[in-house]
This record gives structure tokens, sequence and C-alpha cells, in this order.
């Protein structure tokens, strides 16, 4: 590996087209490399940075061998891809695209099976009936058998699907399976049902980072510069700076609305009586921290503006990852 900080990211697909969503809102687009066939690419205004765009199903790997630092792809393929994802993964933040729930479902004719303690039931009996165990077709092995275990579900055995699973049943190759869905249309129309407490995962797209890659000086200073930038942004998009002018002690004014109301105000910023105010606010109090300013008399106008970055001093996500890495 490079000394520079190697980013990937997925190549196709829903999940891909969030990842350029999510850097775009950021201000640092994904640009596709010289290479002839896209395979690699970079991070425009954020320097010393390779990104390599592989299957969103590759992408656990290639953390967990320590082959890039940093990744996006789904946290079901994270937990079911990596063999110790606890231990040579961590999810720097979970993204809120590409999400999915990976369930257990059953068909819609077995009327008395609900939840996992009536299955676990059903399934000795299907044993002691047909002197076979109950076939669960899935491509999420690893998550399959961590979650019967815990329902003390056992009597069973899992049929690896290499197509659309939630066909298996109706094809007679498995008599249920555990499978990703999005709004549970494709299940329903194969006359499939989810359990009551079937839900194994709700996953979403996470950036993630390897606790195994080598992180040189030169990768760390590069992933902090990415992560103050997305910070940033985050924070930006969540928030309102308001100015205004205070004719009362600003000191008291901006701790009270700290407290009520999550405002912050610049740090060294001049808290006299009578002056020029700025407060960044949160957007969804930002109507009850103005009705608020008005009943402290401030009359004049009031701004509340958009703003791009908020670069706070501390970056939690920073902070986290290279606490994990130590």
């Amino acid at each position: 590996m490079s000394a520079a900080l190697t980013v990937a990211l997925p190549s196709k697909g829903r999940i891909q087209e969030g990842c350029v969503e999510f850097f775009a809102q950021a201000g640092i687009p994904v640009v596709t490399g010289d290479d002839s066939r896209g395979y690699t690419g970079a991070l425009k205004h954020v320097p010393n940075v390779e990104v390599v765009f592989l299957s969103a199903g590759e992408i656990p790997g290639v953390l967990e061998a320590g082959a890039a630092h940093l990744g996006i792809t789904g946290e079901d393929l994270i937990l079911e891809r990596a063999a110790n994802p606890d231990d040579t993964i961590s999810s720097i933040l979970p993204l809120g695209f590409a999400r999915a729930d990976v369930v257990v479902a059953v068909p819609q004719s077995w009327i008395d099976v609900r939840t996992m303690a009536d299955l676990e039931e059903v399934s000795v009996d299907f044993h002691n009936r047909h002197r076979r165990r109950l076939r669960v077709g899935t491509k999420y092995l690893s998550l399959t058998r961590g979650f019967f275990a815990s329902h003390g579900v056992s009597d069973y055995r899992i049929v690896e699907s290499l197509g659309a699973t939630e066909g298996a049943p109706a094809a007679g190759s498995a008599e249920l399976i555990v499978d990703i869905t999005s709004t549970g249309t494709t299940l329903t129309a194969n006359n499939l049902k989810v359990l009551d407490d079937g839900v194994i995962l709700k996953s979403e797209a996470h950036l993630a980072a390897s606790l195994t890659a080598r992180w040189s000086a030169a990768a760390k200073k590069s992933v902090r510069t990415l992560l103050d930038v997305v910070q940033a942004a985050r924070l930006a998009r969540r928030q309102k700076l308001i100015r205004f002018w205070y004719e009362g002690d600003a000191a008291a004014l901006a701790a009270d609305f700290e407290k009520k109301f999550d405002c912050t105000v610049p740090k060294n910023a001049r808290l006299n009586v009578g002056t020029y105010m700025e407060m960044y606010c949160p957007e969804d109090k930002l109507n009850q921290a103005i009705a608020a300013l008005r009943a402290e008399g401030v009359a004049e106008e009031i701004a509340a503006l958009k703003t791009d970055y908020v670069f706070a001093e501390a970056n939690p996500l920073f902070d986290k990852l290279v606490k994990r890495l130590r």
C-alpha cells in the first residue's frame, strides 16, 4: 500500500449513487481516474487520496485485509463478509442511504408461525415428520447462524442461495428464507411474510475504516482532512447561522439559548451589553429560537443564513477512528 489514503467505493448500483451524492454534498466530488475501465479515481480538493472502485461485497474483505484505509459498503455486508469485523473494521459513520432490512421470511400459508419461537417449534415438528431438517435459503450464512442461535433455533440447515432467494420456497429448494428487503414488495409477491421478531439487521451504507491497514503519518493527515470536511458539511446542513443586534447582556443570552435551544456562539465572540451577535442554531429549533429572541426584545432584522461548512474545534469522527487505531 502506498503512503496515500486508499478509499474503496462501490462500483455500481444505488449504493454507488449514494456514495457519489454523499461526497458531492460535502463539496468533494468523486472523480474517475485515467484508466480506461474506471477502476480508480480520486476525491476532488482532498490531496493524497486514491479511490478504488470495487463491488460492494468485496469491500469488507479489502478493509479486513488492510488493502484499503476507508470504504463505503452496507453494514449487512460488513457483518456477513468480514471474518472478524469487530476487531478489524471500525464504522465511522452511518450514511443514511442504501437502507434495507435482513429478515427471516416464511410462507404466508404458515398461519401459525409468527415468531422465531414458533419457528423453533415448527422446525422440530418438521424434522420428526419428514425425517429431514427445515431448509433456509440465504446468502447471509453468518448472520443467519448467529440470529437463529440467539433464538434457540437449531433444527435447520442452510441452503446457500446463488440467485433470487425469494423464489426458493416456491421452487422447492427451501422452506423459508433469510434475505434483504427494502419495501417488502418482492416478499409479498412471492407469498412470503416477515416474522414479527424476524428482523435480523436494519442495514444502511456505512463509512468504515480498516484497523489492519498501515496507517502512515501521511494517511492519517489525509483522513483528518477528509473527515474534517465531511463533519463540517454535516454540521452546516443541520444548523443555521443567525445574526442580530442585541441591546441586553449578550453573555447571559448566549448561555440561555445554549441551554434551551442547543445554540452555540463562535469561540472568542465578544459578548458585551449591546452588541452584534452571531449564533449557530439547530435547524429544527430555529423557529423557537427566533420567537424567543422577539420575546427578549429583539425588534430589528434577524438573519438566518445557510452555511456550507462549520469547522468545529473537535471532530468526533476523526477522534473515534484514532481511538480505535491505538
